[in-house]
C-alpha cells in the first residue's frame, strides 16, 4: 500500500508539493510529538517558521 502512496506522489502534480515534519512539544503530556505536513514546494520555509 505505501509503494502506490508513494507512485502517486512521484507523478505529475505531487513532485509540487513536499513533507514537512516538525519536532512539537505537547501541552498536555510534555512529550515531543512529530507533526506532519504537505506543502507545496513555494512554502515550505514558510511552514517551517510556523
Amino acid at each position: 500500500m505505501a509503494k502506490k502512496a508513494v507512485a502517486t506522489l512521484q507523478t505529475g502534480e505531487g513532485r509540487t508539493y513536499s513533507k514537512v515534519i516538525r519536532v512539537v512539544k505537547s501541552p498536555k503530556t510534555g512529550a515531543y510529538v512529530f507533526e506532519e505536513e504537505m506543502v507545496p514546494n513555494e512554502q515550505v520555509k514558510a511552514a517551517l517558521a510556523k
